[in-house]
């Protein structure tokens, strides 16, 4: 490593080091005002290049972003992306990683939980976590694989809270009600049903092709989802591997379908049926909900509405999971209030074993 003087009275550096993958670097570089700032350019570059605690939080998000990204889905790591760009990176973009500490966690927080942060408003208890939530990941990343010590995030709390106070949904009246005022537009019309008489999601319900559906059967093979990325249609693979599944329809749902179907072969067996946006289906959805007079959900709520639905008829959390792409424990812990209790039950059924004796 070397620091000169050019004869035109500038700085220049030169020096080799290796990167993060053990590959030699020769790197030089010319016109710095002084030597302290061409050592200065030196040091973060060795840091950045060799992923040393010592460069700055922007250059160690474009390691993460190396390391992480090939394992997620294109649309999960923009969402991911997004965050970060507008909501981690403007506080902690200059800070060292080395410099980071737990107060500084703390005072970030702080800021984004101030009434009136979002714009006036306040962000939401569930958007609160997640976004703490991806920090916690970018650091604990650079903990586990490139040193940082001691972790920042250790010592801190959580800001916002994991699941939403109250969950919205339709009940099956309220739905019907909406539905009415969307049967002048038959493909909205089908699309509608189906998210709420199935309760698959709104990406899984775009991506659907005729070959989707055994109507013989009545069953609705789900295995992929719809993303608008960057300018594009594009079908991935669903949200996780539990989201492969088979779903059993209703026979009307089935009976509506084929009538579609029939009306429009057009539609070739690997075409989407509903070359919709997101952006159309959530217009469709607010018109309705003005014109039927009912509460305005989000089109995720639908899904919601569909739990609510299947518990109110009877069915287990684990029935549940399985037609929904869940774990049985997810839709316990975030529908737990919607199920009948069954403690008066218990201590009946306790309290007759105890005569018994």
């Amino acid at each position: 490593m070397a620091v000169k003087q050019a004869a035109n009275g500038t700085w220049l550096t030169q020096f080799r080091c290796k990167d993060r993958f053990g590959k030699e670097i020769h790197k030089c570089k010319r016109g710095f005002a002084t030597a302290e700032e061409a050592q200065a350019w030196e040091s973060d570059f060795i840091a950045s290049a060799g992923c040393t605690m010592s460069m700055t939080f922007e250059e160690f998000v474009e390691v993460y972003e190396w390391d992480v990204r090939p394992r997620l889905r294109e649309h999960t790591w923009m969402q991911k992306k997004y965050m970060i760009d507008g909501k981690i990176m403007p506080y902690f973009k200059n800070y060292r990683m080395s410099e980071i500490r737990s107060i500084d966690i703390v005072r970030w927080q702080n800021g984004l939980m101030k009434p009136g942060a979002n714009d006036g408003k306040s962000y939401s208890e569930t958007y609160l976590r997640t976004v703490n939530n991806q920090l916690n990941a970018i650091l604990n990343h650079a903990a586990r694989y490139y040193g940082l010590h001691p972790n920042p995030v250790v010592r801190t709390s959580k800001m916002g809270s994991k699941n939403a106070k109250e969950l919205n949904f339709w009940t099956k009246d309220e739905y019907l009600k909406f539905s009415e005022e969307l049967m002048d537009k038959p493909r909205i019309f089908l699309a509608f049903e189906i998210l709420y008489w199935t309760g698959i999601r709104e990406g899984e319900m775009l991506a659907l092709t005729p070959s989707d559906f055994n109507l013989r059967k009545c069953t609705l093979r789900i295995d992929k989802s719809y993303q608008r990325l960057h300018g594009e249609d594009v079908v991935t693979d669903p949200k996780t591997p539990k989201s492969i599944r088979t779903i059993k329809m209703s026979q009307f749902l089935v009976d509506e379908a084929s009538d579609y179907l029939s009306r429009h072969p057009e539609i070739g067996p690997n075409d989407r049926i509903f070359p919709l946006t997101k952006y159309c289906l959530s217009r469709s959805m607010q018109s309705g909900c003005n014109k039927s007079g009912v509460k305005k959900i989000r089109i995720h709520d639908l899904r919601h509405s569909h739990v609510s639905l299947l518990i109110n008829m009877g069915f287990s959390a684990l029935a549940i999971a399985d037609r929904l792409g869940h774990e049985s424990a997810d839709i316990t812990y975030r529908y737990a209030h919607l199920f009948p209790s069954v403690q008066d039950d218990m201590a009946k059924a306790l309290n007759q074993r105890g005569r018994e004796f």
